[in-house]
């Protein structure tokens, strides 16, 4: 369900991306803002590993300084069939963890010393299965391909209000004979609906994840207990996060982030528990 939730709002995505790209800026403006837009995108997919773990000042784990982990790692990747990624650790008391890393034979798991101190051995098992099932779904090439169509349209809505402004407030729209009035609406609401959807998406990929790390372990209690235990430090530590990175993390790192459900990187945790349970006492 959650596949086929990701795959319709992308989608939406796409036919949201022409429909404003003929509106506010005809073929041309459109195929412009799109190659932009995956230039920058894919620059940041290809290189992601790198620049997040260098963003969070991320310190490379072995086997003799973090066996525990290591353990529980190898385990994981030999049941899911997927490389054995890089282990990462970052300072910091706020318990949580990430993967990134353009594929499977690319990819990174970083925990902070907060998450290792915090959640039993099981509980942990949980969580890392979380991270190598986003690496397995490759869900850092969906939202890089998620933020290529979000940032096009974003930037045509930009590209419209400055050809208003240097055109003496003549937009294409208004030039080929639409409604300036509608090209208008359009910059404002075209922005917010991509970013929703992108939200959107990554909510869909969370609960994916959830279920997928739930099937790895074999313990989806686990992992609930583990979101919870994350769920509740995580409000009480703060962490120095970026929020273009804050859809990354397993729990959202930021508090008080969007002010509605929304425009929210991350499901209710209510409900992520709620599905977990399910998943071994039904419904």
């Amino acid at each position: 369900m959650n596949i086929t939730k990701t795959v319709l709002l992308m989608a939406v995505l796409t036919v949201l991306l022409v429909v404003v790209g003929n509106l506010i800026g005809g073929q041309g403006g459109m195929m412009i803002a799109f190659l932009v837009a995956i230039v920058m995108n894919f620059g940041t997919y290809w290189f992601s590993d790198k620049i997040i773990l260098r963003m969070y000042k991320a310190q490379e784990l072995t086997k003799d300084n973090a066996p525990a982990l290591f353990q529980i790692t190898e385990e994981l990747t030999a049941r899911a069939g997927i490389p054995m990624p890089k282990l990462y650790r970052i300072d910091g008391e706020q318990p949580n963890a990430f993967a990134t890393g353009r594929d499977p034979q690319h990819a990174a798991v970083a925990v902070t010393e907060g998450i290792v101190r915090l959640l039993s051995k099981d509980e942990l098992r949980g969580v890392i299965a979380h991270e190598l099932a986003h690496i397995k779904h490759r869900d850092i090439l969906v939202g890089t391909i998620a933020a290529t169509f979000a940032g096009a349209i974003s930037m045509l809505a930009s590209m419209a209000q400055w050809a208003m402004i240097f055109g003496g407030g003549r937009s294409s729209n208004d030039r080929e004979g639409g409604s300036p009035i509608a090209g208008i609406v359009m910059m404002i609401v075209a922005p917010l609906a991509a970013m929703m959807i992108q939200m959107a998406i990554s909510r869909s990929r969370e609960f994916l994840a959830d279920e997928g790390g739930a099937q790895m372990s074999g313990n989806p209690l686990s992992l609930a207990n583990a979101l919870r235990k994350l769920q509740s430090k995580a409000e009480q530590i703060p962490m120095e996060a970026n929020q273009a990175t804050a859809h990354m993390f397993i729990v959202n790192p930021l508090s008080g982030g969007g002010f509605t459900k929304l425009f929210s990187t991350h499901p209710p945790m209510e409900e992520r528990v709620k599905r977990l349970e399910a998943m071994v006492y039904g419904q």
